[in-house]
């Protein structure tokens, strides 16, 4: 879907622009002392999500606000877009909350390895093309990438609209060796699912009756080594 240029983007964006960190690579390995000089309370010891591909922003500013003790950087590659995010999280006044604009094929130069305790991946593009198909965020390029960043425990929740890319997921993170749980093909099914913070997208295809596909996904075993040794 084409976006709409929004009108003054620059002006808008400069409005905004403390939370929007401009050369995310100079925080590799120190998200938390970042978090620790824009915090109220200037913890240092919270733990690092980030949702890649924010949209809107919907999810990680109701994610910052249910989760105060919880750092949250949120990725999106278009400006128009985060643009948008970043004022719905000004509104909000979190301090829990940063943004990076850019593509999720940088996140190993934003990121150190074992840096993040979680990844969200919401209704992502589902680059139905079989040419296309390496473009997918749960595309096993992609979960190399992830592996590497995400600490022991950390896990990846994904939601999605899309049947056929929820399908293509949970084939690439069982060949990836992820162990994958709590599958459901509607969270919706039967009432709102506790805790669960709605996207744009969720909220728009939920109300249009669209079942909603979600899974937790957890690398299994020794870490991977780096991809540039491989």
């Amino acid at each position: 879907m084409r976006i709409r240029k929004k009108k003054n983007l620059d002006k808008r964006i400069a409005a905004v622009s403390s939370l929007l960190i401009a050369e995310p690579e100079n925080n590799r390995g120190g998200w938390k002392k970042l978090f620790a000089s824009v915090r109220a309370d200037g913890r240092d010891d919270c733990p690092c999500k980030a949702e890649i591909g924010c949209g809107k922003g919907s999810f990680a500013v109701g994610m910052a606000q249910r989760y105060p003790e919880v750092n949250f950087i949120a990725v999106e590659k278009v400006a128009d877009v985060i643009m948008l995010a970043m004022e719905k999280a000004q509104a909000a006044g979190v301090d829990n909350l940063v943004f990076i604009l850019g593509d999720a094929f940088d996140v190993s130069n934003s990121f150190a390895d074992g840096e993040l305790d979680g990844i969200y991946l919401n209704f992502s593009d589902p680059w139905p093309k079989k040419r296309h198909t390496k473009r997918r965020l749960t595309a096993p390029g992609f979960l190399k990438l992830y592996e590497r960043i995400l600490s022991d425990d950390a896990v990846i929740e994904m939601k999605t609209d899309n049947d056929g890319l929820f399908d293509y997921s949970l084939e690439s993170f069982e060949v990836c060796g992820y162990e994958v749980s709590q599958v459901n093909r509607d969270i919706h099914a039967n009432g709102e699912m506790e805790n669960n913070v709605m996207t744009e997208y969720e909220r728009n295809f939920h109300s249009k009756g669209k079942n909603i596909n979600r899974l937790v996904a957890k690398p299994k075993g020794v870490k991977l080594e780096k991809l540039s040794d491989q």
